[in-house]
C-alpha cells in the first residue's frame, strides 16, 4: 500500500502520541489533502448533505484521502463530493459534526471528533494580503532554516497540481526591513486564497518567526528571469494519475463549492 502524507504523519504521530509538534503536522496534512465525501444524495449545485455517522463518540461525516479508497469503502456505487480539507473544516466547524478519516481503509483510519474540527477552524491562517508587492531588490535569501524550508517543501508538494514553479527569495524595500517572499508561478485565479492560505500555515505551524509574503507570478512576467537566476528553487512533484473510481460522482463546479447540510 502506498502511503500518502496523511498517513505518515498520522503514524508518525501515533511513535510519539505525546509530540503535539507531529500532531499539528498531521491535521496540517489533512487540511491540504484533497477529500472524498459521502454524500446522501448528488449535489444540486448548490446545497449537499453529507452522509452522518451516528457513533458512540458522536457524529461523523465519512472522508477519505484517496478516491479508491472511497472506492474500497463501499459496497455499490454512491455519490460524493471532493472538497479541499480546509474547506471541509470551515463548513463543518460549529455544527457538532466531526471527520471519520479513511475509516478501515488506510493506516490513517481515525475519528477526528467535532472538538478538533473547532480547533482548527479557529486556527486556520488568514491568507495574506495579495496585492502585488513592488520590492526595489531581490537576492538569494541568507540563512533559512531547515524546519521553515521543510515545512513549504511540504505545502508546496501537497498543492504542486496548481503551481507551475515555486521560488524563494528575499525581497528588499527602501523603508522597511527585506523579508521573505515565495513566488508562484501559473497558479489559477481561483486556487489563489487558498494556496496563499496554505503558505501562511506553513510558517505559522514551523519553528520559524519568518515574514513570509506571497507573490502570484504568469509565466510570461518580467520579474521572473532575474527570481529564476537568485531563488531557491523547490522542486514540484509530478501529480498523480487520479485512480478509477466507482462512486458517481455529483457534477459540480469547482468554483462554487456546496454549502453542507
Amino acid at each position: 500500500m502506498d502511503h500518502t502524507p496523511v498517513d505518515l504523519t498520522y503514524l508518525a504521530h501515533e511513535a510519539e502520541p505525546d509530540n503535539e509538534r507531529l500532531h499539528h503536522r498531521f491535521l496540517e496534512r489533512v487540511m491540504d489533502a484533497e477529500l472524498y465525501i459521502l454524500t446522501e444524495t448528488e449535489s444540486d449545485g448548490g446545497t449537499v448533505r453529507p452522509r452522518i455517522m451516528d457513533l458512540a463518540d458522536g457524529r461523523f461525516v465519512l472522508a477519505f484521502d484517496r478516491d479508491g479508497r472511497l472506492a474500497e469503502f463501499l459496497d455499490e456505487p454512491a455519490p460524493y463530493i471532493a472538497l479541499a480539507g480546509r474547506r471541509l473544516v470551515e463548513m463543518l466547524a460549529g455544527q457538532d459534526i466531526g471527520v471519520a478519516l479513511n475509516l478501515g481503509v488506510a493506516p490513517s483510519s481515525t475519528l477526528l471528533p467535532a472538538g478538533a474540527i473547532d480547533w482548527l477552524a479557529e486556527n486556520l491562517v488568514a491568507p495574506p494580503d495579495l496585492e502585488d508587492a513592488k520590492p526595489d531588490t531581490i537576492s538569494t535569501p541568507g540563512r533559512l532554516s531547515q524546519d521553515l524550508l521543510d515545512a513549504l517543501d511540504t505545502k508546496l508538494a501537497a498543492m504542486a497540481h496548481l503551481i507551475g514553479e515555486a521560488h524563494l527569495v528575499e525581497s528588499g524595500f527602501a523603508n522597511a526591513d527585506s523579508r521573505l517572499m515565495l513566488g508562484l508561478v501559473a497558479v489559477p485565479e481561483p486556487a489563489r486564497t487558498d494556496v496563499a492560505a496554505a503558505m501562511a500555515e506553513a510558517v505559522r505551524f514551523s519553528s520559524s518567526e519568518a515574514d513570509l509574503d506571497v507573490t502570484f507570478l504568469e509565466k510570461d512576467s518580467p520579474a521572473l528571469g532575474h527570481i529564476q537566476d537568485v531563488s531557491i528553487r523547490f522542486d514540484l512533484p509530478e501529480p498523480p494519475e487520479p485512480e478509477k473510481l466507482k462512486p458517481v460522482a455529483p457534477g459540480m463546479n469547482p468554483d462554487k463549492p456546496p454549502v453542507l447540510r
